[in-house]
């Protein structure tokens, strides 16, 4: 596979490989199956764009567990407005669980913190964030996000389950934008 990929009207470069992501996600899984290992966790892939990092995640996770997805109407827009309408896809009865929201990257922060208003309804007994990617330059709220594989500068991204209109999810490593406009 090349090291330069096009997408519509962007080119993007390889600037994270597999084999350092697949890394980062072993530690992120040790963590939490040391942290986590008498409760039962479950876990929540917020999708489109965590399924790599959860399926690669889960693979990794050796505690009783178990794992659920969920999807977020937000409105919709150029950008994230951080907005969400309401969350699809919890069937499970959270009161008094243990939650590990996954997620694929965190960057102003509005819509995981809507996420956890969301889910606190429910009444869980706490909730944990695991995140692929964490964008400290761009975080505007407070969260307390205990599991980050990475931090990476604001850069605009594709690959291992990140989308540039819809393309790119499919690619193993992760793509920077080279030609931003």
């Amino acid at each position: 596979m090349s090291n330069i990929i096009q997408l519509k009207d962007k080119r993007f470069a390889v600037s994270i490989p597999e084999a350092d992501i697949l890394r980062q996600v072993d530690r992120v899984a040790a963590e939490i199956n040391r942290d986590l290992k008498d409760k039962n966790p479950l876990f929540l892939s917020v999708l489109n764009g965590s399924f790599m990092f959860t399926a690669d995640l889960m693979k990794r996770i050796s505690i009783p567990c178990e794992i659920s997805f969920v999807k977020l109407a937000s409105y919709q827009g150029l950008a994230s407005t951080g907005k969400v309408k309401e969350v699809i896809g919890i069937n499970e009865d959270l009161t008094g669980r243990t939650i590990v929201v996954v997620e694929d990257i965190v960057d102003t922060g509005h819509t995981m913190q809507r996420l956890l208003e969301s889910l606190g309804t429910r009444r869980p007994k706490e909730i944990h964030i695991a995140t692929l990617l964490l964008k400290p330059d761009k975080l505007q709220v407070d969260l307390d996000i205990e599991y980050v594989a990475m931090q990476i500068p604001n850069d605009f991204i594709v690959g291992y389950g990140l989308d540039y209109d819809g393309l790119g999810r499919n690619y193993k490593d992760i793509y920077t934008v080279i030609d931003a406009d």
